[in-house]
């Protein structure tokens, strides 16, 4: 309140004055305007001899510009501000800046980015090779493959990114985001050979059993109804699982046909806490029973800490 009126005082003292807000603006454009028609030599000059009025000048003109050239930055630092843009902004940006935008590193790291393994990249690349190119075969391959993943298979291996052999293909789905879930659930239920080489990519050493199943959800979808395949990928998970975690398997006594219940039961346990539809949740105490029941040598502490798991984070096949 007090700086409203200190204001408002303020600004009738100038108008009394003589110095409204427009004559004060046409005074500073006239006074700008003659200080541009001074000679060099009556202009004045700081004690080290900087001319004052190029100074000036040489500031406004960097105002004016509103961002920094690229290209009177160090090359390092260029590249380091370019490696930020996805595809779509460093085109746009070789608009501007051709020689820095196109440079083949950028296009590579793109590339490595958004997937991360391709057969292509561990060949000796001929003479005058474009990974721009590369990314742009790599993006409709996947469009394709989001359509029809046969096709879109076979549009790589003619292109040589990948190679025919299912462990290249496993690699090369494990290591990429922008496949779709759905066509890629499809295209694994028809490649059993491709699901076998991607479930052993899977680490879960040291993993709990619940986030272990989470992160083998999130790169193999699990089907939306029970049947044959969500057996099929249930076992290879218990194996695996098995495979990774030796000592604690012996610790707990636990077999791929225990851990392959344990599983089943995380699924129904899931499905009972989060869906709406399902009014009298399974306690825990009713999960330990049932447990218990359908695989004897597991203690009671151990499954209690799964449906903890279960209940503070939630679905594992999210």
């Amino acid at each position: 309140m007090g700086q409203g009126l200190w204001r408002v005082a303020r600004n009738q003292q100038l108008q009394q004055e003589g110095y409204s807000e427009q004559g004060y603006l046409s005074r500073e454009q006239s006074r700008r305007m003659a200080a541009s028609n001074i000679p060099t030599s009556h202009r004045k000059q700081v004690p080290g001899g900087i001319d004052i009025y190029h100074l000036l000048k040489a500031r406004k003109s960097k105002e004016q510009e509103g961002f920094i050239n690229l290209e009177m930055l160090p090359p390092e630092l260029s590249f380091t501000i370019l490696s930020y843009l996805n595809a779509t902004d460093l085109c746009l940006a070789s608009c501007v800046w051709q020689d820095l935008a196109n440079d083949e590193l950028l296009w590579q790291g793109l590339c490595k980015s958004t997937w991360g393994h391709c057969s292509i990249y561990n060949k000796n690349l001929p003479l005058g090779f474009s990974f721009r190119k590369l990314y742009m075969q790599l993006d409709e391959g996947s469009l394709t493959f989001n359509a029809n993943p046969d096709e879109g298979v076979n549009y790589f291996m003619s292109k040589g990114i990948l190679d025919d052999s299912p462990k290249e293909i496993a690699k090369f789905i494990f290591c990429t985001r922008t496949l779709n879930w759905k066509k890629l659930r499809i295209y694994l239920d028809e490649r059993r050979d491709v699901l076998d080489d991607l479930v052993t990519l899977h680490n879960f050493r040291n993993q709990f059993l619940p986030n272990a199943l989470r992160e083998f959800f999130r790169h193999i979808h699990a089907p939306e109804e029970r049947g044959e395949y969500l057996e099929t990928l249930i076992t290879k998970f218990s194996h695996r699982f098995c495979a990774c975690n030796p000592d604690l398997m012996r610790e707990l006594g636990l077999s791929p046909d225990a851990v392959y219940v344990l599983c089943y039961s995380l699924i129904l346990l899931s499905i009972d806490l989060t869906s709406p539809h399902v009014k009298n949740k399974m306690s825990k105490r009713e999960f330990i029973r049932n447990t218990r029941r359908a695989a004897q040598n597991i203690s009671e502490d151990f499954v209690g800490h799964l449906y903890d798991n279960i209940y503070l984070i939630g679905h594992v096949a999210a």
